[in-house]
């Protein structure tokens, strides 16, 4: 039976929207949902978060994710990336004599996230799988872009312009929530995404960046609309 951990990687020094991580989010703070989603997955041995500020950290204990050692000043900087953070936290629970054969990164402003979603993806990795990552469908054919010349749009590619958009090939995204890899596959190949990574269709109402005040407000409606719908 494999062990299977989640990482939501929750710093606290978000530039443009201060506090992101655990600025309230229509009722609770924006850390929150993702610790929800993972939970109600039911697949997680633990469910931990990484992060250096002890705010952030009383709200996942609050929320019932484990905190059981605080990120290194190194892991914090603005310089680290998700798998030194992934590759700490691993090494940090070795000493504690406990290895997982399996991470889930989940990023912590996911409020669309849903348990099923992390649950329906994990589905995906098998034997011969090293990692599932959810990807969202371009809405308009990224064949058909234009850009600026002074004053005037172009086409980046006149003769895409004249193609029907059935007969393109669908184009993804990375949607940037949450990341499943094998363990030795990823201290291997020091990425999130390695080869023989397999992308998990999510439907668009769960893609959302939350990268400035706009995005957050844009989620926040998003959210009222789809609660109202159901």
């Amino acid at each position: 039976m494999s062990r299977i951990i989640a990482i939501i990687t929750a710093r606290g020094g978000s530039k443009r929207i201060p506090r992101k991580n655990i600025k309230e989010f229509m009722g609770k703070p924006m850390l929150a949902y993702a610790i929800e989603a993972a939970k109600q997955s039911n697949l997680f041995d633990v469910i931990m978060v990484s992060t250096e500020d002890s705010e952030i950290a009383d709200v996942a204990k609050k929320y019932g994710a484990e905190v059981p050692f605080m990120r290194s000043a190194k892991t914090s900087s603005d310089f680290a990336t998700t798998y030194d953070v992934l590759d700490e936290v691993i090494s940090e629970y070795k000493k504690q004599n406990q290895e997982f054969d399996i991470i889930c990164c989940i990023y912590p402003c996911v409020p669309f996230l849903s348990g099923n979603t992390i649950k329906e993806a994990y589905g995906k990795l098998d034997d011969s799988t090293n990692a599932v990552m959810p990807v969202c469908k371009y809405s308009t054919p990224i064949e058909w872009a234009l850009k600026f010349d002074k004053n005037f749009v172009l086409p980046y590619d006149s003769t895409a312009l004249k193609i029907r958009s059935q007969d393109l090939e669908p184009k993804y995204y990375d949607a940037g929530m949450f990341y499943f890899c094998k363990t030795n596959v990823l201290l291997k190949e020091k990425t999130l995404v390695p080869a023989k990574t397999a992308g998990f269709i999510i439907d668009e109402t769960e893609c959302q960046d939350i990268d400035n005040l706009s995005d957050w407000h844009m989620a926040e409606i998003k959210y009222t609309m789809l609660k109202e719908g159901k």
